[in-house]
């Protein structure tokens, strides 16, 4: 498997009883690992045997450090060096449940960056059945490109999924990705132009907004979209069906990372011969499990499938329409 993650982070994690801005707050021990959407669906990848290489930028001034975190669990980082540091995300996890995140945005990069990043993939095409982009892109990157990595993996006869958001996932959509795969806040604004950005989504409409922006996600491009409602579950639009599938009740330690442990378990099943209904209810599985781990992509497979034996996509409808993204 193949994932790029451009911009990739040092996360330092924080449990705490209650964040009260202003205050000083003493909180218990914080953990730093690498981070980034990418990398956390390589931890996915790894704990199902697949050999997952992550293709970044490596901002010179923490190159280092970057390299040491991915030493330390096992991670296959390579990439391109560049000017400045990594960016940085705080991630608060009071004991409520709620999650306040902190994401810096990461180094400037320039075009002749992206044109060897680009180069890199292409390089490394070869041994991997999937391609999967994932997460932000760095200040000065092309808004086109994970189209370019789209076009790279459908000429070397790679399956491609996109986890993205704003104008780097309306962009991608032309490119008729296989698989797109943000959450439904990721999905509405680009399809309605909406704003704001959390952890769960909430209110009665949920799944009928999610069966709707994975619907207008398809008629924008995607051959195939599932777009994640945190504890609600998932949609899925693909060959013309429309289905939602419900997500399994868990004990909640750190959603996180729990869309990219989605993608990471929706490219394993696929890479394992499962269709695209039976993929997504296991993707749904091994999200659900990752919260229950400390680390964001961290999954027990034995949980997971005890999970996953209780999900069935069902048939949805939406009741309104969601139109094209806005020019």
């Amino acid at each position: 498997m193949l994932i790029v993650n451009p911009n990739p982070t040092t996360d330092h994690t924080v449990h705490l009883d209650l964040l009260v801005p202003g205050t000083v707050i003493r909180t218990g021990p914080g953990a730093m690992t690498l981070g980034g959407k990418g990398v956390n669906v390589a931890r996915v990848a790894r704990r199902y045997g697949h050999e997952a290489t992550v293709c970044s930028f490596l901002p010179q001034t923490d190159a280092g450090l970057l390299a040491l975190l991915a030493a330390r669990e096992g991670a296959d980082l390579v990439g391109v060096p560049v000017p400045g540091h990594a960016r940085g995300a705080a991630i608060l996890i009071e004991s409520s449940g709620r999650v306040t995140v902190l994401n810096e945005p990461g180094p400037q990069v320039a075009t002749a960056d992206w044109e060897a990043l680009v180069a890199l993939v292409t390089e490394r095409t070869g041994s991997a059945r999937s391609l999967v982009c994932s997460g932000s892109l760095p200040p000065g990157s092309p808004a086109d490109a994970y189209a370019s990595l789209v076009a790279v993996a459908r000429a070397a006869g790679l399956s491609s999924v996109v986890d993205t958001s704003g104008e780097a996932l309306r962009q991608v959509l032309s490119a008729r990705p296989d698989v797109v795969s943000p959450n439904l806040q990721e999905a509405e604004a680009v399809l309605l132009g909406t704003t704001g950005e959390v952890v769960e989504p909430s209110g009665p409409d949920v799944v009928d907004r999610a069966t709707a922006a994975a619907e207008g996600l398809v008629a924008a491009g995607a051959r195939a979209a599932i777009v994640s409602a945190g504890s609600h579950g998932a949609a899925l639009c693909s060959g013309g069906a429309l289905l939602w599938c419900a997500a399994p009740a868990v004990s909640v330690v750190n959603p996180i990372g729990a869309g990219d442990a989605l993608v990471g378990g929706l490219v394993h099943a696929l890479e394992a011969g499962r269709d695209v209904a039976e993929a997504t209810a296991f993707a749904i599985a091994v999200a659900s499990a990752s919260c229950e781990d400390p680390l964001a992509g961290g999954v027990d497979p034995t949980r997971v499938d005890e999970l996953a034996a209780g999900l069935r996509p069902v048939p949805a409808a939406p009741t309104r329409s969601v139109g094209a993204p806005p020019p």
